[in-house]
């Protein structure tokens, strides 16, 4: 099991993050196929965090362009099912989320972390007002957990 990711933010306790659910269409890929840069560091997230990919898969490649990467991928219908499949399985204490599209809604609500991004495809606004952080793309999200200290800067009170 990877040790997970520590976040020290000034006068609160230390958030531990274990597991990454990221959403696909739109936030890891761009018409069914992964986004540059994003496989790279889905391989070094995974070496101290669970990386789970909830789909709705629009274009029914999700299983295929990330088989070769340390992910598990589950298909899911709709946002609710993104938070009732694995988000509380997980346990949203120790869970960060990436997504850009309506249907990461409701696991971001839950999640310690959110992060939305504004893609390719764009990004739903009401992520916009329940993430944590927002970012341009998908690897500077990713970044952001890989270098935890760029989140303490943009989350410190």
């Amino acid at each position: 099991m990877a040790e997970g990711l520590v976040i020290e933010l000034p006068g609160e306790k230390p958030l531990l993050l274990t597991d990454l659910v990221l959403d696909f269409t739109g936030t890891l890929a761009l018409e069914g196929k992964v986004l540059p840069g994003v496989a790279e560091r889905l391989k070094k997230l995974a070496e101290r965090m669970r990386i789970v990919v909830l789909t709705a898969d629009t274009f029914g490649t999700a299983r295929s362009v990330l088989k070769d990467l340390p992910v598990e991928v589950h298909v899911v219908e709709t946002g609710s099912d993104k938070e009732i499949d694995i988000v509380r399985t997980i346990g949203a204490s120790k869970l960060a989320v990436i997504g850009n599209g309506r249907n990461d809604v409701p696991m971001m609500n839950l999640a310690a972390l959110g992060i939305a991004v504004i893609g390719p495809e764009g990004c739903a606004p009401k992520l916009l007002t329940i993430a944590h952080v927002v970012t341009r793309d998908i690897t500077e999200a990713l970044d952001l957990l890989t270098n935890p200290l760029r989140l303490k800067a943009t989350l410190r009170g």
